[in-house]
């Protein structure tokens, strides 16, 4: 966990951590390899050149001693050979230095068994040697090779050569660590070049969620990146199509609702007017007559009211919809409306005097009006209305006893045309009445909230600035 924790996350530095790694990785694998064939070779030679020195200096003395020597003859040979040398032969030795201690038994058998030169590298408190050890061998007249019994063996200090293979490998750690900014350098170079494009791709998709779609990138090369690059740009293209052709339809929508509200206006008034008059002779029509005329009195109301609420919703959307603002009691607006529609004895009132609201009166009316109506329609007694004030907010909260609001409804509550029950499609209201709502609050830059509360019913919650004009 702790090392994924160190690992970065960006983008940018795993690339460079990455391309470093590898080079300097690469480099000092590369640097230790030829640092260590180097030293190979190095002792190698020296090897080879330490052999070379004692076979001469034995192949020039050998045929001046007496067979069998004595131990003066050994004396003599084992000084002419140098320091660390020991010459054995039979019970005889002759020594000086560290040979006798460096020549090792098992060196010893060796030398004896294969009666040929043999090399032995060792260290010994830290320092390297070579011991030679190696018989002599007595060469007849006619070829014929017999071994003499003398065994020489000679012990060479190796810390020079030691000293060069760490010199080697010092300067390979060095040109090794030498890659390092260079490696940054073409690092930086390459996540420049791989990243170009990431960025590029990432802004572009920001202007695309801002909003911008006709935002694109120009795909550079043909590897993977510009075929991504051409994969986002046909994808904004589509969904740019898509927009235009939703909103052009959105449009065209509202448009007709608005043509068809207004064109209604004055035959509706007209068609109202003829309501009016069949209203006050109903009362004198035979029973049959009487429920079709009370009948069509009413769908001509509800007609005329959806008539209305479109004209209301159409202003909205054209951005047309003006408040007339004026200060007034919030508890006498509430008792107004309810009093017009009759609910005053329906309804449970908590509204203290003295909030004062700067708003538009008729809209706010419209508001409780579709609220507290919603609330008789679809819930259950009681039904209470209250009002409360904040330092800068009034609220208006209604509440009702019916079964409330189920998750499924409540994401759409203030949808358009949108009924709980799509079976009661002749129940009252026409489905605008809380999108009404809620778009004449956002108008004065209040909210209208929904929610459901266990075991009592649903709550309607508006709230509005005392004054919208210090927004």
């Amino acid at each position: 966990m702790t090392a994924w924790r160190l690992w970065p996350r960006g983008l940018r530095a795993r690339l460079l951590l990455a391309f470093v790694l590898t080079t300097v990785l690469v480099a000092a694998a590369a640097g230790a390899a030829s640092a260590g064939s180097a030293s190979s070779s190095l002792v190698d030679a020296a090897q080879q050149r330490l052999t070379k020195t004692v076979t001469d200096q034995l192949g020039a003395l050998t045929s001046q001693l007496d067979y069998p020597p004595d131990q003066d003859a050994l004396d003599r040979l084992r000084s002419a050979l140098g320091p660390d040398t020991l010459v054995t032969y039979a019970a005889l030795r002759s020594e000086n230095g560290t040979a006798s201690r460096l020549a090792t038994e098992a060196l010893h058998t060796e030398v004896r068994s294969r009666q040929r030169l043999v090399t032995q590298r060792l260290s010994v408190d830290g320092v390297p040697w070579l011991v030679i050890g190696t018989p002599i061998v007595i060469t007849a007249l006619d070829g014929t090779r017999t071994p003499s019994g003398i065994e020489v063996y000679s012990a060479h200090d190796l810390t020079g050569v030691r000293q060069q293979t760490d010199a080697l490998t010092r300067a390979a750690a060095i040109a090794a660590a030498a890659t390092l900014p260079l490696s940054i350098l073409l690092a930086l170079l390459a996540a420049g070049g791989v990243l170009r494009p990431v960025r590029q791709l990432r802004d572009t998709a920001r202007r695309l969620a801002r909003g911008d779609l006709g935002a694109r990138t120009e795909p550079k090369g043909a590897d993977e990146l510009a075929e991504l690059t051409m994969t986002v740009n046909d994808m904004a293209e589509s969904v740019q199509t898509s927009m235009t052709t939703m909103e052009r339809m959105r449009n065209d929508a509202k448009r007709f609702a608005a043509d068809v509200s207004h064109e209604l206006r004055t035959p509706l008034s007209t068609l109202t007017a003829v309501v009016e008059v069949l209203a006050t002779t109903a009362d004198g029509m035979e029973p049959d007559a009487r429920e079709s005329a009370q009948l069509a009195i009413t769908e001509t109301h509800r007609l005329v009211n959806l008539v209305e609420d479109l004209m209301g919703i159409s202003q909205f959307d054209a951005g047309t919809a003006q408040l007339r603002l004026e200060e007034f009691d919030v508890a006498d607006a509430v008792r107004r409306c309810l009093r017009a529609r009759a609910w005053l004895g329906e309804v449970e009132l908590e509204a203290p005097d003295g909030i004062r609201l700067l708003a538009d009166r008729r809209r706010f009316d419209v508001i409780v009006a579709n609220l507290v109506g919603n609330a008789l329609r679809h819930g259950a007694q009681p039904v209470r209305v209250r009002v409360s004030t904040s330092a800068a907010r009034v609220f208006v909260e209604v509440t009702d006893h019916g079964p409330g609001l189920s998750e499924e409804v409540l994401p759409h509550v203030f949808d358009r045309f949108y009924k709980a029950d799509t079976g009661r499609a002749r129940t009252p209201g026409n489905g605008l009445g809380l999108a009404i709502a809620k778009e004449n609050a956002r108008a004065h830059g209040g909210e209208l909230d929904a929610d459901d509360i266990p075991g009592a019913g649903a709550r309607f919650v508006l709230e509005l600035p005392r004054n919208p004009e210090a927004r």
